[in-house]
C-alpha cells in the first residue's frame, strides 16, 4: 500500500488579514485572518489574550470545524486612541498534523498611531520550585482614579500568560504611563483577582514605562481573614463548624451561649486536610437551637445551629504508625471520639530484648492525639501496650487493651544528605527536603551554621528548599496585597538529589 507521502511537520503560514494588521484607525467590528492551509483553534479560551480585555468578549471562529480563515466578530464598544492586541500564543495550529503557528499576533489601533513600548520579565511561584499553570501578568495604569482594590472589580488595562518552562513574559504595544504589575493565577479567566482560589503576585513599587528593567514577580496565596460558616450538627453530640482562612486554633474558642446544663463540657477537634472544626460536647442542651460565639484574638462571631437527639460514635483508638516506625518519626494514639485524659502509668513499651523503654507522653487536643516520644535503635522490634483505661475520652468511655508492634529499619535502608550552603544572604534560615510534589520530608532550622545534616532518609528524589525566615517565627510566612507585604523568600536547588539506601550524599550549594 502507498504510504502517502512524508509527513507534513510545516506549520500554517499567515497569508493576509483584513483590515491589515497593524492598522491605525481602526473602525471595523469584523476581523478575518487568512491561513495557507485548513487550521484549527486549539484550546483557544486559555490560550488566546486579547489586551487590553474587551467586554463582552469577541466571538472567534473557527471552533470545532477547520477553515482557512479566523474570524473574529467584535462587540464591544472599543476605546479611542488605544491600541490592541490579540496574542494567539499557540492555539493555532494546522488541521491535519496539529504543526503549531505560534505566538501570531494582530494588532491595530483606534488612533493614529500603533504603541510600541515593552516590558518583560519573570514570575515565580512563592512555594513552588516553578509555576505549575501559566500565569497572568498585568498593568493597571496608575491615574487619579486608581485604588489597589482594582483588581478585584475592573480589567487591566493590559495582559499577557508567562511562557511555557521559561516562565518568562513580554508585555508589548503599550502606551508610555505608569502602572502596576501584578501576576495573577487567573483560575476562571476573568482578569479579576479572587483570593479565595488564586495566587497573586506584585511589583512593589510604580514600574515606569519607558524602561530598561526587567521584573520579577513571585505569585503566592494570600491568607484569608478567619470567616466561620453556619455550623451544622453531623452526629450525635457533634457539630461541625466550617471556615474560610488560616485562624490561630490555639487562640480560637467556641462558647455555647444557650444555659449549660450541669456537668456540661465540651471540645475542639480540627478535621484533618480541611478548614473545619468539630465541636463535641458530653450533655446536650435542652434548646433544640444552639446559639454559639467563636472568638479569635481580631474576631467575635454569633452563630447558630440546630440539634437533634442522634446516635453519637462510640470510642474507636488506633495508632500512627502500625508495622514500620523511622528512627526519629514519634508514636501517636489517635481516636474518632475526642480524648480529654490518658495515663502514662498504663502504658509500656518493650523492645526484643525484653527490656522496658522509657518514654515521654503529651497530649495534642487540637489534633486529637497522644503522642509517644522515645529512643529507637535500627533494626530492633518493639511491643507497645496500652492497657484498660490508659486513655479516656470526653463521654468516660475508656479504651480496651491495645497493643501494636512496631519495627525499625537497618541503616542500611536509609541514606543520608550532607548540605553545604553558601552566599547564604541572611539568618534565620529555614532548609526543607521535599518530595518532587513539594510535601515537606525533612526540615532544619539554623541561625547561624551553614551545615546541615539530614539523616535516616528513605531512598527517593528530593529537592532543597532555603526559607529566610524574615520574622523569625520558624515558618514560612505569606504575602497580602493590599498590605503591600511581600512573602518571605524561597530559593529551590536547581537539581534534584537522589537518595540511595546505605549512601551518604554531599552536596554544596550556591544560593544566588
Amino acid at each position: 500500500m502507498p504510504e502517502g507521502g512524508p509527513i507534513d511537520e510545516d506549520p500554517p503560514k499567515f497569508v493576509k488579514a483584513k483590515p491589515e494588521n497593524y492598522t491605525t484607525q481602526f473602525k471595523a467590528d469584523e476581523i478575518r485572518i487568512f491561513f495557507n492551509e485548513y487550521i484549527k483553534l486549539d484550546k483557544p479560551t486559555q490560550q488566546i489574550i486579547i489586551s487590553p480585555p474587551m467586554d463582552p468578549k469577541p466571538n472567534i471562529m473557527p471552533l470545532g470545524t477547520a477553515r482557512k480563515d479566523i474570524k473574529i466578530e467584535i462587540t464591544d464598544t472599543l476605546e479611542e486612541y488605544t491600541t490592541y492586541t490579540i496574542n494567539f500564543g499557540k492555539s493555532i495550529v494546522d488541521n491535519n498534523e496539529g504543526n503549531p503557528y505560534n505566538y501570531f499576533k494582530y494588532v491595530f489601533s483606534t488612533g493614529d498611531y500603533i504603541d510600541s513600548l515593552a516590558v518583560s520579565g519573570i514570575v515565580r511561584d512563592a512555594k513552588l520550585k516553578a509555576p505549575s499553570e501559566a500565569i497572568s501578568i498585568m498593568l493597571y495604569e496608575i491615574d487619579s482614579a486608581y485604588t489597589d482594590s482594582v483588581v478585584f472589580k475592573k480589567t487591566p488595562r493590559y495582559v499577557t500568560y508567562s511562557q511555557d518552562s521559561t516562565y518568562t513574559f513580554s508585555l508589548e504595544n503599550l502606551k508610555e504611563g505608569t502602572y502596576q504589575m501584578l501576576a495573577i493565577l487567573d483560575k476562571n479567566d476573568n482578569y479579576l483577582y479572587n483570593p479565595k482560589n488564586e495566587k497573586i503576585g506584585f511589583v512593589a513599587q510604580p514600574v515606569s514605562i519607558p524602561t530598561d528593567s526587567t521584573y520579577e514577580l513571585t505569585v503566592f496565596k494570600e491568607e484569608l481573614e478567619f470567616n466561620p460558616k453556619r455550623p451544622s450538627q453531623i452526629k450525635g453530640h457533634q457539630i461541625l463548624f466550617g471556615y474560610e482562612g488560616t485562624p490561630l486554633l490555639d487562640s480560637l474558642s467556641i462558647n455555647l451561649l444557650n444555659s449549660r446544663p450541669e456537668g456540661y463540657s465540651s471540645r475542639i477537634v480540627k478535621v484533618t486536610d480541611k478548614d473545619s472544626l468539630h465541636y463535641w460536647f458530653n450533655i446536650k442542651p435542652e434548646s433544640d437551637s444552639l446559639s454559639f460565639e467563636i472568638v479569635t484574638p481580631t474576631t467575635r462571631d454569633t452563630l447558630l445551629a440546630r440539634v437533634t437527639d442522634q446516635a453519637r460514635d462510640s470510642l474507636k483508638v488506633t495508632s500512627d504508625p502500625s508495622g514500620v516506625i523511622g528512627l526519629t518519626q514519634d508514636f501517636k494514639f489517635k481516636a474518632n471520639t475526642p480524648l480529654v485524659d490518658y495515663s502514662e502509668e498504663m502504658i509500656r513499651i518493650i523492645d526484643q530484648d525484653s527490656v522496658e523503654v522509657p518514654f515521654t507522653a503529651e497530649f495534642n487536643p487540637i489534633q486529637n492525639e497522644v503522642i509517644l516520644k522515645f529512643e529507637k535503635q535500627p533494626e530492633n522490634k518493639y511491643n507497645l501496650t496500652a492497657f484498660p483505661g490508659a486513655i479516656k475520652d470526653l463521654f468516660e468511655a475508656t479504651n480496651d487493651s491495645l497493643k501494636v508492634a512496631l519495627r525499625t529499619k537497618a541503616l542500611s535502608e536509609y541514606g543520608s544528605i550532607a548540605l553545604n550552603l553558601q552566599n547564604i544572604k541572611s539568618f534565620p534560615v529555614i532548609v526543607q527536603l521535599t518530595d518532587t510534589k513539594g510535601v515537606v520530608k525533612a526540615e532544619k532550622y539554623s541561625e547561624a551554621s551553614s551545615s546541615f545534616n539530614f539523616q535516616y532518609l528513605n531512598p527517593g528524589d528530593f529537592l532543597v528548599r532555603i526559607i529566610y525566615d524574615t520574622n523569625e517565627n520558624r515558618k514560612w510566612d505569606t504575602g497580602n496585597f493590599l498590605k503591600k507585604i511581600q512573602p518571605e523568600r524561597i530559593r529551590y536547588f536547581s537539581d534534584t538529589l537522589n537518595v540511595r539506601p546505605n549512601w551518604d550524599l554531599n552536596e554544596t550549594i550556591s544560593i544566588d
